[in-house]
């Protein structure tokens, strides 16, 4: 039986890859948490005896895995299936930012850095067929962190605090070795977008006051997801008819 032109058994191995890492997910959360090293040498006897999973994290990404066999497809060759491959390890790598960032308001140095070694490997895999794409990722690392750290600078100069953690700074430069030049501004303008108005409808529903802090990571992880599954071409078209209140097109 075929979907999408993919074998079942690839979807079925897919849900059950993401409930695994889901597991593995849940724990990184714990010990990143807690300032903890994630690969420690005890790590299977603490899962065995002081561990419990989380099963929404396990079943989300297992729907997220089938979902992007879904959308991208399994290929013949490894360079083809790049996509779908950085998309998988970068799935659970946004949950564990989301989460933490959202319980402690904090995106721990350790996640970045592994997102930065991860994504100048695929800029390498890309450049082995196409040297233009690994031009734009890098491009892409430097827009994503660049423009956060403006927007910091000039949030310290005009309020006299930051405007934006370093840790959404170095998440967004990450991320630009994933997505490249056009797809990191996409996301910086959808994560600013999805910011300001669920933003103002915490604060209007005084879920949260005027003087606490909203971490942005969350806005950032959301975005990221619909880049990865709805097309460059599509998101620019909303935002431009939102930014042109309707006149563009």
């Amino acid at each position: 039986m075929y979907i999408q032109d993919v074998h079942i058994l690839y979807y079925i191995t897919a849900a059950i890859l993401g409930l695994f890492v889901g597991i593995f997910a849940n724990w990184a959360i714990k010990r990143l948490s807690n300032e903890e090293t994630v690969l420690s040498k005890d790590i299977l006897q603490e899962l065995k005896t002081n561990f419990k999973p989380n099963y929404i994290i396990m079943i989300l990404l297992a729907a997220i895995y089938v979902s992007l066999v879904y959308v991208y497809g399994i290929k013949e060759t490894i360079i083809a299936n790049i996509d779908l491959i950085k998309y998988m390890i970068l799935a659970p790598i946004l949950i564990i930012a989301f989460i933490i960032d959202y319980k402690i308001q904090i995106i721990p140095n350790r996640l970045t850095l592994t997102l930065f070694e991860i994504g100048l490997v695929i800029t390498f895999l890309y450049g082995l067929s196409n040297i233009a794409i690994s031009i734009n990722m890098l491009l892409g690392m430097f827009a994503g962190a660049g423009i956060f750290v403006l927007i910091t600078l000039i949030g310290g100069l005009v309020y006299g605090k930051e405007a934006m953690g370093f840790g959404d700074v170095k998440l967004m430069g990450a991320l630009g070795l994933f997505f490249g030049l056009s797809n990191i501004i996409v996301i910086t303008l959808v994560a600013f977008l999805l910011g300001a108005l669920i933003s103002v409808t915490l604060l209007i529903t005084k879920i949260k006051k005027t003087d606490e802090y909203i971490p942005f990571g969350p806005f950032i992880v959301i975005a990221t997801f619909i880049s990865m599954y709805i097309p460059f071409e599509l998101i620019k078209e909303v935002l431009m008819k939102i930014f042109t209140l309707g006149m563009y097109g």
